[in-house]
């Protein structure tokens, strides 16, 4: 068994695409009208083949509370792996991209959150080398 895919759940896709690809650099794999959403899903442009990231409609009642609640407990949606979290913090702010938690040694990975301008945190993490 191997993960192929995850979800984070927004506000409005064709806004969270342009976030995503223009922002923070992702790539769109699939844009497929479905009525008035659609299946919106990003890779990596280091791993074109990787796991992809759909870009889900926050429409089902239950949505938009429990990403209300995650964000109003500071809790991220889901994680991305950067080679250098300072760098990746300088390069996104640089975008305007709002960080809520700068760069912190979090002990085995330095850490860092932004808002996805979507309703969601996200974190990115550098993994620190174990002796």
């Amino acid at each position: 068994m191997r993960i192929i895919g995850a979800s984070v759940m927004v506000d409005d896709q064709q806004k969270a695409l342009r976030f995503y690809t223009e922002t923070l650099g992702f790539q769109l794999k699939h844009n497929i009208p479905l009525g008035e959403h659609a299946w919106i899903t990003v890779v990596s442009q280091e791993a074109p083949k990787g796991a992809e990231l759909a870009l889900e409609p926050d429409a089902h009642p239950a949505a938009r509370p429990f990403k209300k609640a995650l964000v109003e407990d500071g809790i991220p949606w889901t994680a991305f792996a950067v080679d250098d979290v300072k760098a990746e913090h300088e390069r996104l702010t640089a975008r305007g991209v709002r960080f809520v938690q700068p760069p912190t040694d979090l002990g085995t990975v330095i850490a860092a959150v932004f808002d996805d301008s979507c309703g969601n945190l996200i974190q990115i993490q550098e993994e620190k080398p174990q002796s």
